[in-house]
């Protein structure tokens, strides 16, 4: 047996920590790889809470507050003392890759957390696999800074995980060697069958909704209603542009009686500012805090559809074949418009009503959009990311 391999996954959100959950889960049944979680804590309760959901552990901890609450922040205070903490978290974690020197490490997506791993790691000559690879839009300021930080870690990365062929055509086009390229499927997929299965496998569906029944008011198993889930938070939006999806919204929940809007509203103060002035007293619109991803993920096996701005929900809703509107210009996400449950409606209010209004009164439009697929993946993507780190590894031994 040669040297323990060492494989470190890092990162600091909510979504990379749903994506990377299931791939800590399989890489933890290697023997012979030495698996290290380390969080840089963007979101610390999101990602304790989801950590917990798939019995994980965390190795290391370091304050990272980048987000609306600490480096964007309003505050000036907060921002003063967030620019210490973030140095000191990074100082941390720059230390900890000096000390224990992993043959790997692994960064999701496209958050800026993974943009300045992928930077820093670089810099100690240590490969770099980046999972959910090849996204675009073409289009640097939308998403942002999405668009732009998965592009920078693809100029770093030395192991590209495609979730799906389109992605892998993207680094192709960019200049990346085919053989540095593995098709794998989307991670959020195993995440979603797993959670789907636990909660089939207890018969935890009546406790979620005794829930939302207690803490918000809505009665998930009424039959004669119908719930539409609505997500909004991407910084392209905000101003003239997130006013007119919310006034949408507001339209549908006007309009049809028999219909329930749930909004777990983002904590950005630019989306509550809008949402609170445009939304706040409309009957059948119910605001909810960020709840557990069981939770989540109960919320949309019970929605009648979707209406989104959110980039990971496209992929999750796919696995129950429910239609969604997706409220944005443009999306990296094509594979959804190919399966045939997303549409992109833009930004326009009269036109986010309109597609809403057919999925609500035209049953055949509907069912034409009821639709699951696979494109994003077979929820099995973790036991091949994994098993292609531990032959790529083991090859350097």
């Amino acid at each position: 047996m040669g040297k323990l391999l060492k494989v470190f996954v890092v990162f600091g959100t909510r979504p990379e920590t749903i994506k990377l959950s299931p791939l800590i889960t399989e890489l933890k049944n290697y023997s012979d790889l030495e698996t290290t979680v380390c969080i840089l804590r963007q979101q610390p309760k999101l990602v304790g809470q989801s950590l917990a959901l798939f019995g994980i552990n965390s190795d290391f901890e370091m304050a990272f507050p980048f987000g609306n609450a600490g480096l964007l922040s309003p505050s000036i205070f907060k921002k003063i003392s967030s620019v210490f903490s973030v140095a000191w978290g990074l100082f941390r974690f720059v230390q900890l890759i000096r000390k224990k020197r992993p043959d790997l490490v692994l960064v999701q997506g496209d958050t800026s957390t993974a943009l300045l791993v992928a930077l820093l790691t670089c810099h100690f000559k240590i490969s770099i696999g980046h999972i959910e690879a090849g996204l675009r839009t073409y289009n640097k300021y939308s998403p942002f800074p999405e668009e732009i930080n998965r592009k920078l870690i693809s100029a770093i990365a030395d192991i590209h995980f495609a979730p799906t062929a389109g992605a892998k055509e993207n680094l192709l086009k960019e200049g990346v060697k085919e053989s540095d390229i593995f098709v794998t499927g989307n991670t959020v997929m195993d995440a979603v069958r797993l959670i789907s299965g636990y909660q089939q496998k207890i018969e935890k569906g009546k406790a979620i909704n005794d829930f939302f029944q207690d803490a918000y008011g809505f009665d998930l198993s009424d039959t004669n209603k119908k719930m539409i889930f609505f997500t909004t938070h991407r910084r392209e939006s905000f101003g003239g542009e997130m006013e007119s999806i919310m006034r949408a919204v507001k339209m549908i929940a006007d309009k049809y009686k028999n219909v329930f809007i749930v909004y777990p509203m983002h904590p950005n103060p630019n989306v509550v500012k809008i949402a609170h002035a445009i939304l706040n007293g409309t009957p059948r619109i119910f605001f909810i805090d960020s709840v557990e991803y069981d939770k989540y993920i109960f919320l949309l096996k019970k929605a009648n559809f979707v209406i989104t701005d959110s980039g990971g929900l496209q992929e999750e809703i796919s696995f129950f074949g429910k239609p969604t509107i997706v409220v944005r210009n443009v999306t990296e996400r094509p594979e959804g418009l190919e399966g045939g449950n997303l549409i992109l409606a833009g930004t326009k209010m009269d036109k986010i009503f309109n597609y809403a209004s057919r999925l609500i009164d035209d049953k055949s439009f509907y069912s034409s959009m009821a639709k699951k697929h696979t494109l994003f993946g077979d929820g099995f993507s973790s036991k091949r990311i994994a098993d292609y780190i531990f032959s790529y590894l083991a090859k350097s031994r």
